[in-house]
């Protein structure tokens, strides 16, 4: 069971790991080197502990305690206590849920643990906004993507605006780092992976005329949002995908058309 610690100093060094949640800059920095992740809410917080993630601490408003107490009676982690005004101080926003946790990051699993089982893929290049990470986590987990494989320099899948979004998809879809890009591909294309990239460009072809969800293997390529994908991640694909679009819209926000896209891949996928 956990200890309940009352804390009413926000320099205690104890919540260290809480401190300056909204300086984005300074928490991509610290939380992968210091190993940690914060997880937000009582939903997500349950995911995480679910999906095997080992609990530094819990960061409670006195009325959380309750709701909390399963888990509390559950971790040998810390529990500290703190009035609303306290946690605002510390974290630097009002924690309008109430319960915040500090997680031990597991070591990631390379892409070609990922491609030995996986038949669908999501491979994102320079996603760089949260937000947008975090939704297409989520449809890739509701519409039944396999895994994800990250360019080097998209953004971090466990920063707390991803991991909150996502609603804790990031906890169940498992995903990996490319080493480099765009030449991590040729491994994607060797472990037998048809390379979609997804663009509004007039050249490509329909998604229903591709019919990605009839091929054995498939990795969908996804861009950042307003640039798309690069040149170089175009020329590495095996074929360019469109969403077919009406009404002189031209394209759509990265995580919507991911969802479009990951229906179409998976729909009717060859059974294991």
């Amino acid at each position: 069971m956990a200890d309940l610690i009352t804390v009413q100093d926000p320099d205690d060094p104890r919540l260290h790991d809480y401190t300056g949640l909204t300086d984005v800059e300074l928490r991509r920095r610290r939380e992968p080197a210091e190993g940690l992740f914060i997880a937000e809410g009582e939903k997500v917080i349950r995911r995480a502990g679910d999906a095997g993630y080992e609990m530094r601490s819990m960061l409670l408003s006195a009325k959380w305690v309750d709701a909390m107490r399963d888990v509390i009676d559950e971790v040998p982690a810390p529990v500290y206590v703190v009035s609303p005004e306290l946690a605002e101080q510390v974290t630097g926003y009002h924690v309008h849920r109430g319960a915040l946790a500090s997680m031990q990051r597991k070591p990631l699993p390379t892409a070609a643990d990922l491609l030995r089982t996986a038949r669908r893929v999501a491979v994102m290049e320079s996603v760089n906004d949260h937000t947008n990470i975090g939704a297409i986590f989520r449809s890739a987990a509701a519409l039944g993507m396999d895994a994800v494989l990250l360019s080097p320099d998209c953004a971090d899948p466990l920063y707390r605006r991803s991991v909150k979004v996502s609603m804790g998809a990031v906890f169940s879809v498992p995903y990996a780092r490319l080493d480099t890009w765009p030449r991590g591909l040729d491994a994607v294309r060797e472990a037998g992976f048809t390379l979609l990239a997804l663009t509004p460009d007039e050249k490509a072809k329909a998604l229903d005329d591709v019919a990605p969800h009839r091929m054995e293997r498939v990795a969908l390529m996804l861009g950042a949002e307003g640039e798309g994908l690069s040149t170089k991640a175009l020329v590495a694909a095996d074929e360019w995908v469109r969403i077919p679009m009406s009404h002189g819209v031209d394209s759509l926000n990265v995580g919507a058309a991911a969802a479009v896209a990951f229906y179409a891949v998976a729909t009717g996928r060859p059974e294991t």
